[in-house]
């Protein structure tokens, strides 16, 4: 039995697998080898019989190659253009969004909005009910509170705030749907 070699880089077993190539063992036997070696998924048997053909067909580079592809088209700048159009309307869509940006299309604007601005979700059906003027009032009364306390004890305040659930939500006026 063979000492096994655990996590090899692809690298390697592409070395392997052009080393075994050039001395004429065929496809079968260089996955067989690899199997014993490497354990039963470093590569499939089709991987290894691209590669062979690749090696017969010329190719000496047995690292990844570069791959140019597509420029991401989200930058500072627009995340922050759609951070603002999404502070002048609080309750905005992706598609309100996708008329204000025609030429991004709708999952990068979705991406940005949910990746880069970390804004969740929120329906104003959810609210069970609407406060009464008593509950604004009660409201009101804890957040004078809170400012007063921050004013007074500045950071550790903040410190000491236990909060209930993960999701943070910058401004929302839930409006009926009557």
């Amino acid at each position: 039995m063979f000492k096994t070699i655990a996590d090899p880089a692809d690298c390697e077993v592409r070395s392997v697998i052009q080393f075994l190539n050039a001395k004429n063992v065929k496809p079968a036997e260089i996955h067989r080898q690899l199997v014993e070696v490497y354990f039963e998924n470093v590569m499939t048997d089709g991987m290894v019989r691209k590669w062979v053909r690749q090696f017969n067909d010329g190719r000496t580079n047995v690292h990844d190659e570069t791959h140019s592809g597509r420029s991401s088209v989200v930058n500072d700048g627009l995340v922050a253009k759609v951070n603002e159009k999404i502070r002048e309307n609080g309750q905005f869509t992706i598609r309100m969004l996708c008329d204000e940006f025609p030429l991004i299309s709708k999952t990068v604007l979705h991406e940005i909005v949910t990746n880069c601005l970390n804004y969740c979700k929120l329906c104003s059906r959810w609210v069970p009910k609407m406060l009464m003027d008593v509950h604004k009032t009660k409201g009101l009364g804890s957040a004078l509170t809170f400012l007063t306390r921050y004013s007074e004890e500045d950071n550790e305040f903040l410190n000491k705030i236990v909060t209930g659930g993960e999701t943070w939500v910058c401004h929302v006026t839930p409006e009926s749907k009557q």
